[in-house]
């Protein structure tokens, strides 16, 4: 044997392993006894037995190391030979049987003293020693073995020997891999623990002990049910086993519970993993944990900033959509409610609501306030708050003066000077009401976590109260959250204050919109009117487009309609200038053509620095033909240009004829009784602003029942259709059947034929139906140059008055025609016409050759004349001169008896006079 043998039982290898002292049988048995499947024996005897042994392979250390056995005879030589000693030596059975062991394995230059040492064995000494051994077998032929030979005893008293042997490079490895488990349990980081298989802990490591708080050596035999509550030990307890019955791995399972001595609940991550033997037996499960308290903490956060995030991208899509109060108040609850609350309001301070610029109370937070909107997730109505509120209608009933019942939408009231609402709103600050506990007053309601009232500021302007609820079991509002509901509020602020200046100026525009159109029943001598408006944008219902009805001396009627290029409230107050100034000039008694060659000037000058009208004319110009003043396209350095179009038509009852003049405008559309509508053949003219064209005028007589109808582009042209093709559909709608018979109802039944929801232009319609006065309605009369006629014509006025049934006005005409007639023959020349004209008003006009307009002066005490004309304007609703082709036209008008406007008093009238 080798020369390093020890004869003493006592004595090891200085390279073998430390074995347990225990022996082998042992050790295998105290391993097996902790398994929980016993072999069942079939025998009566082994029934009682403790459950020690199993039907499975062995799972002990002799698994790893894979020790060999066989045993010596009396003659020295190999009596047995285990299947393990094979395939340690590279001997079968039938090499080793009978063989003297020196000589199979041992090398040739230790054999001699291997001898004696098998002959010291069978004098009855134990032996523990290194052998080196050669096995052509093994990967590396050779190798060294531990062996430890016991002394035995044959059946017969002969002695013999029973030898294990153990590769010492197993023993190395196992040594190495214990080492390298123990530091990696020991040193590792993270907190290994170990169940066994009746899922009690056999070993935790110091980190697993830190981390749950305990020491380690206090985890040896507990469960899972001693370290954490019920629920969450259930849930472990139920991994441990699934994973120790099928051997599926577990990762990452939250795990919640609290530490000695720390209140506070903590998280963990644990995963799971079954652990077997060499044979594959399961002994058990291990496992890993990591305190993910932190972690998750960080996770929630930047879950509630991404949450936070979402809901602001969400608001600022779906909040401020419509410039409506209400509707932008509602946008505000739909985004809160759920996401970010249970339940919320608005309101709104009342003065805002109806149009005031500055609120009463405003500063102080007592002012009235609407409640306009409400959301709940949980209620299906209103819920108080908790502030109590004062109604519109006076105090509440909760004794304080306050109301205890929920504020319903719509309902005004206020909050008391002191409560929570009334000093946010006058401090413009959240702030985060608790809620109360059921026993104590209902001022937050019993069901409320906690409250967030949060002014809504716009522009440093206080305009209202959001107020956010969350109910019991819903975390409290944080720093976030009110952070987060103050940019809600805010952009909902913004919006409502968007929606009151728009409000705001919205109203100021209809107001001017409205003051530059006519009313909407105008009314004309000899004509039937209706008119149509619609603005092409349905937001400020402001544009360009216009249309008049102006009575003019005589009874005679101007028909106007306009569009100012552009649109909106530019093109709104161009509109409005240019319609005072067709008023004024129609005032003036001038022709059609007179009235837009004076319009083309002012329009030229509307947009020129001061109201020059060179700037304005040069750009107009250069606008018109598509390039600038110098030849160039380029327009930046012209003055601002306005444009317009615009058709004007003058009609007389009297002798059925009506004049017209075109400034670029579509023409007009004519219906005469049984025929078809036709355009009529107006000169088109160049649009106001361009100048340096003359208008054309053209006369047509126009039967009575004829259909007169004036309109805009946007009637007849859209980007849908040509205009030709809108200019045909128009003529076929005025074509009407017999059973649309007014006026009104043409009107709507054009609008509803052609497409007049395109909303690219403004659209007006002016149609008028030709009536025209009768001739029992007219007195006229050819008076010469001489001065009896002056008692003439007091005759022939007083003889057709009388006939007209109008005897109160006979003394005032008689009194005023003799001063008109009389300044005829006085100031005038060639023969005289007096005619008179009986419709809603009387009229009466003295015609002349002259060319000398009559001007009113005040005469002093001492003239002995003079007083004419002063008592013309004195005693008459309205009198005025104009030109005409041949001379001028001097008229007054009066109120007939029993009208809606009565004439002066004409006593006091000429007392006025002195």
């Amino acid at each position: 044997m080798s020369p390093k043998s020890r004869t003493s039982s006592s004595s090891r290898s200085p390279i073998a392993p430390a074995l347990p002292s225990s022996s082998p049988s042992s050790s295998s048995v105290s391993s097996s006894s902790s398994l929980p499947v016993p072999y069942r024996s079939s025998e009566s005897s082994l029934s009682s037995a403790p459950p020690v042994w199993q039907s499975s392979p062995p799972g002990s250390i002799y698994d790893y190391i894979r020790v060999a056995s066989f045993s010596l005879g009396p003659d020295g030589r190999i009596a047995q030979w285990s299947r393990r000693a094979t395939e340690l030596l590279g001997l079968s059975h039938g090499e080793a049987i009978g063989k003297d062991p020196v000589e199979a394995f041992v090398p040739p230059e230790l054999r001699e003293a291997s001898r004696r040492t098998v002959a010291d064995i069978l004098d009855g000494r134990e032996w523990t020693g290194l052998v080196p051994y050669h096995n052509p077998q093994a990967p590396q032929a050779h190798g060294i073995a531990e062996v430890y030979v016991m002394p035995a005893e044959t059946e017969h008293g002969e002695r013999s020997a029973l030898c294990i042997a153990v590769d010492v490079t197993a023993l190395r490895g196992l040594e190495t891999d214990l080492a390298a488990s123990q530091a990696v349990f020991g040193q590792s980081p993270l907190g290994f623990f170990l169940f066994g298989t009746d899922l009690r802990m056999l070993r935790v490591n110091e980190r697993f002990a830190t981390v749950f708080g305990r020491p380690a050596e206090t985890y040896r035999g507990a469960s899972a049910y001693d370290l954490l509550p019920r629920g969450e030990a259930d849930r472990l307890a139920a991994a441990l086993r699934q994973v120790l019955d099928s051997g599926q791995s577990l990762t990452d399972m939250p795990i919640v519970g609290t530490v000695p001595g720390n209140p506070e609940r903590r998280r963990w991550s644990i995963s799971l993993y079954r652990l077997h033997s060499g044979s594959g037996r399961p002994i058990g499960v291990a496992g890993l944990a990591t305190d993910v308290t932190g972690r998750r903490r960080a996770e929630q956060e930047a879950a509630g900033v991404r949450r936070n995030l979402a809901l602001l991208n969400e608001a600022g899509a779906r909040i401020g959509t419509s410039l409506d109060l209400e509707t932008t108040a509602r946008e505000l609850l739909d985004v809160a409610v759920p996401q970010f609350c249970d339940l919320a309001s608005v309101d709104l301070y009342q003065g805002l609501l109806v149009g005031d610029e500055t609120p009463p109370g405003l500063a102080d937070g007592s002012a009235e306030l609407r409640r306009v909107a409400f959301a709940s997730a949980v209620s299906a109505g209103p819920v108080g708050f908790g502030d109590s509120y004062l109604s519109s209608g006076g105090a509440g009933g909760d004794g304080a003066g306050g109301a205890t019942k929920p504020v319903q939408v719509g309902e005004v009231h206020r909050y008391p000077f002191n409560s929570p609402s009334a000093v946010a709103l006058r401090t413009a600050r959240a702030r985060v009401v608790p809620g109360r506990d059921g026993g104590e007053s209902l001022e937050m309601g019993t069901m409320l976590q906690s409250t967030l009232v949060v002014p809504m500021v716009a522009r440093d302007t206080v305009v209202g109260l959001a107020q956010f609820s969350r109910t019991k079991g819903s975390e409290p509002f944080g720093e976030r959250d009110t952070a987060l509901a103050v940019e809600l509020a805010a952009r909902a602020a913004v919006s409502i204050d968007n929606a009151r200046l728009y409000r705001r100026e919205h109203e100021r525009a209809l107001i001017l919109q409205r003051s530059l159109l006519p009313p909407g029943d105008p009314e004309a001598a000899g004509l039937d009117i209706a008119c149509r408006y619609l603005p092409g944008n349905a937001a400020t219902e402001v544009g360009g487009d216009w249309f008049d009805v102006i009575e003019l001396p005589g009874h005679r009627t101007a028909l106007v309609v306009g569009d100012v290029m552009g649109r909106g409230l530019r093109a709104a107050v161009a509109m409005g200038e240019l319609r005072t100034a067709v008023r004024t000039l129609a005032l003036l008694d001038l022709e059609p053509a007179e009235v837009l060659s004076a319009l083309d000037e002012i329009a030229a000058g509307l947009g020129a620095p001061g109201g020059s009208h060179a700037g304005g004319r040069a750009g107009s110009r250069a606008l018109a033909r598509g390039k600038a003043a110098d030849g160039s396209s380029d327009l930046s350095g012209l003055a601002e240009v306005y444009l317009a179009t615009c058709v004007y038509a003058v009609y007389d009852p009297v002798t059925r004829r009506c004049t017209f003049a075109n400034a670029g405008h579509p023409p007009p559309v004519l219906v005469e009784p049984g025929e078809s509508a036709l355009l009529m053949e107006v000169p088109p003219g160049m649009p106001l602003g361009v100048g340096g064209e003359p208008f054309e005028e053209i006369e047509v007589e126009l039967p009575d029942g004829a259909l007169l109808a004036l309109y805009t582009d946007g009637l007849v042209e859209s980007r849908d259709h040509t205009l030709d093709e809108g200019l045909q559909a128009l003529r076929a709608s005025l074509n009407t059947p017999d059973s649309v018979v007014s006026l009104e109802d043409v009107c709507d039944h054009v609008l509803s034929t052609l497409d007049t929801h395109h909303g690219e232009d403004d659209i007006a319609l002016l149609m008028a139906r030709m009536q025209g006065l009768s001739a029992e309605s007219v007195g006229d009369w050819q008076l010469p140059s001489e001065p009896k006629s002056v008692g003439r014509a007091r005759e022939l006025a007083r003889q057709q008055l009388e006939s007209w049934g109008m005897d109160e006005l006979v003394d005032t005409t008689e009194l005023l025609v003799s001063e008109l007639v009389t300044n005829a023959l006085r100031y005038g020349e060639g023969e005289i016409r007096l005619r008179l004209l009986l419709d809603r008003t009387l009229v009466c006009e003295v015609w002349d050759s002259g060319l000398v307009q009559p001007r009113r002066r005040r005469a002093r005490d001492t003239d002995e004349g003079g007083r004419g004309l002063q008592l013309v304007g004195l005693l008459s609703a309205g009198w005025g001169s104009r030109r005409t082709p041949h001379g001028k036209t001097v008229w007054f008008e009066l109120a007939l008896p029993g009208g809606q406007s009565s004439g002066p008093d004409s006593v006091e009238a000429l007392l006025s006079m002195w």
